[in-house]
């Protein structure tokens, strides 16, 4: 299977991710029908309507909602693809937890993999998880040769209150997978990307990864950072990966799609603004964990999670889909620059 040009569904296609998925498929020549939330909220979805005019027939975007039953149905029809990346993702945490967070990723899951049951020509999904939904915090893994994440690993949090968005991500791929146990049509492969950076798409300031960029362009780490590490990939390859694992017959199980892990100290240091004159808004020193604690509640940062990830190093073997999938990293300093780039382009961060 997978030989020919494909149609493929994706949803939450006017992401950060997705829009990148969706400009790696109709480059490769495939079809694509991408979910919306609203298709009239063109802040959102201008630059699919301007990739749409550039691939002539190839991309129609349709309605949906993720928490409404049977809305996956129409957009699916006739795809042998689903690429399901739609799911949300905050920060800090959420005021509501169940309602925000993880009734949209789990029942949003299960609504999709529903329709996808009901439409016999589906033959792959491929499901955007993430590196948390292998391990809670990054103390999990101090004991270990190498301080190594493993695709095999499940992260063993039953809580939701304790890092939600890592309890969402492990509680909506468990249902996928238990889901795709139940019939024998469609195969399932799980992405686990770590921290995504790089250009957008879209002007949206609402991605993560933007929240994370501007805090440091912004000089909100001008003082120091914590000694945390972050397994840091380029969206552009992550998008590259669930392209590979939705069209390749050989993709199979769960990828762990991380470049490199580093510190958030070592991502500035990537950073080359001087020509945006932001020199002394980064940071030069890392900040030690008791100061850390006493005021990382003021840039975000919940104190049981600083308490357990901070000076805690923590690695992750993404090899496998370089070995299987052919994928390749970009450099990293490649991902931050151009990110940077787009921020003081599209006017989120102001130059000086």
């Amino acid at each position: 299977m997978f030989e020919t040009q494909q149609q493929v569904m994706v949803t939450g296609a006017s992401g950060y991710l997705a829009s990148w998925v969706v400009e790696d498929l109709l480059r490769h020549g495939h079809t694509v029908h991408g979910t919306v939330r609203h298709l009239k909220d063109k802040g959102k979805t201008q630059h699919l309507i301007d990739l749409a005019k550039r691939y002539p027939q190839r991309l129609k975007l349709f309605e949906a909602d993720l928490v409404k039953e049977g809305s996956f149905d129409d957009a699916m029809k006739g795809c042998s693809v689903v690429i399901h990346t739609a799911s949300p993702y905050f920060l800090e945490k959420p005021k509501d937890v169940e309602q925000q967070l993880i009734k949209p990723a789990l029942q949003g899951t299960q609504n999709v993999l529903a329709s996808v049951n009901r439409t016999e020509t589906v033959q792959r999904v491929v499901l955007t998880s993430s590196i948390a939904a292998l391990y809670n915090d990054a103390c999990d893994v101090k004991g270990r040769v190498g301080h190594l994440v493993q695709e095999d690993d499940v992260n063993p949090n039953t809580h939701s209150q304790h890092n939600p968005y890592a309890y969402s991500k492990t509680m909506a791929e468990r249902a996928a997978w238990e889901v795709c146990r139940q019939q024998g049509r469609w195969d399932l492969v799980s992405i686990h990307p770590g921290a995504m950076f790089g250009p957008s798409m879209s002007k949206r300031s609402d991605a993560t990864s933007v929240t994370m960029m501007t805090q440091f362009l912004s000089g909100s780490y001008s003082k120091g950072v914590p000694r945390l590490w972050l397994g840091f990939v380029d969206v552009r390859d992550v998008a590259s990966a669930h392209v590979r694992a939705a069209t390749q017959p050989r993709a199979r199980g769960r990828y762990i799609i991380v470049a490199q892990s580093l510190r958030l100290l070592e991502i500035a240091q990537l950073m080359k603004v001087r020509e945006f004159g932001l020199e002394d808004r980064l940071p030069r020193s890392e900040m030690p964990k008791i100061l850390m604690w006493l005021v990382g509640p003021l840039v975000g940062m919940q104190r049981n999670y600083i308490s357990r990830n901070v000076n805690h190093p923590i690695q992750y073997d993404g090899k496998r889909v370089q070995a299987e999938l052919s994928l390749r990293y970009r450099e990293l300093g490649e991902t931050v620059n151009d990110h940077i780039r787009q921020l003081v382009n599209d006017g989120l961060v102001s130059a000086r």
